[in-house]
């Protein structure tokens, strides 16, 4: 970011902190910084032009949101992703979103916004642009359910959500895939069958566990990790 011109007023510090934030989520959603990357808060801001307090509030945020990780010893990082962690939190999606799909079809919400995300995924020049139009197709579809409280706690799995689909997609791209059943779950949501969409999104969901991490799959479906020699023969099907 270019320093204020001579006699301007400063940007202020909240400013300074969105820009060091959007710019940080997209390097992240796109794997220009890697999960394990350190984040240095001194190259940060000589890298925007900024002080390091609107850097250190950025990496606060993005360490709530569950893309950084900070420790007392090592500094910041990005979040790394591995079966376990994508694990428990397609867990909770698995238990809440479906059901917050079914009340969102039952108050008979409108769910314009859900097509909109659709547009912007398909358009997408990167996979952080799909990505964020992916999480915000979710969410017009969850937001709506009536329950404020419900619809928090899923928005708090969103960026984590984003990260592993990025990371996942950097390995092996299945958004053609993803954004067909997303048509699927919208037409029926659209015609008011909620337990048909309910349950569209629930195989969704685990689909995509199915095709990313394999060997998490089968604890998600209700039973144990499924054995080294049969994970690695699903890989090889699906390669």
């Amino acid at each position: 970011m270019n320093a204020p011109l001579s006699g301007a007023a400063p940007v202020p510090i909240p400013s300074r902190t969105q820009f060091v934030l959007e710019h940080l989520t997209r390097a992240i959603l796109t794997g220009v910084l890697e999960p394990g990357s350190p984040l240095v808060e001194n190259e940060l801001a000589a890298r925007f032009g900024v002080s390091k307090t609107p850097v250190r509030e950025a990496l606060k945020t993005l360490a709530g949101r569950g893309l950084v990780e900070m420790s007392e010893y090592r500094g910041a990082s990005v979040r790394t992703v591995d079966a376990a962690m994508a694990r428990s939190v397609y867990d909770v999606r698995l238990l809440l979103e479906p059901e917050a799909l079914s009340r969102t079809v039952g108050s008979g919400a409108d769910l314009a916004a859900a097509h909109a995300a659709l547009t912007r995924a398909d358009t997408a020049k990167d996979t952080a642009e799909r990505s964020l139009a992916n999480r915000d197709f979710h969410r017009a579809l969850y937001l709506p359910c009536g329950n404020p409280l419900l619809a928090r706690m899923l928005d708090e799995l969103r960026d984590q959500a984003a990260l592993v689909s990025s990371v996942a997609w950097q390995a092996r791209p299945t958004w053609d895939r993803e954004a067909e059943e997303h048509r699927a779950i919208l037409a029926r949501a659209e015609a008011g069958d909620a337990p048909g969409a309910a349950e569209l999104l629930r195989a969704h969901i685990l689909a995509f566990v199915h095709r990313a991490f394999p060997a998490e799959a089968s604890a998600l479906d209700g039973g144990p990790p499924a054995p080294e020699h049969e994970r690695q023969a699903r890989e090889q099907e699906e390669a």
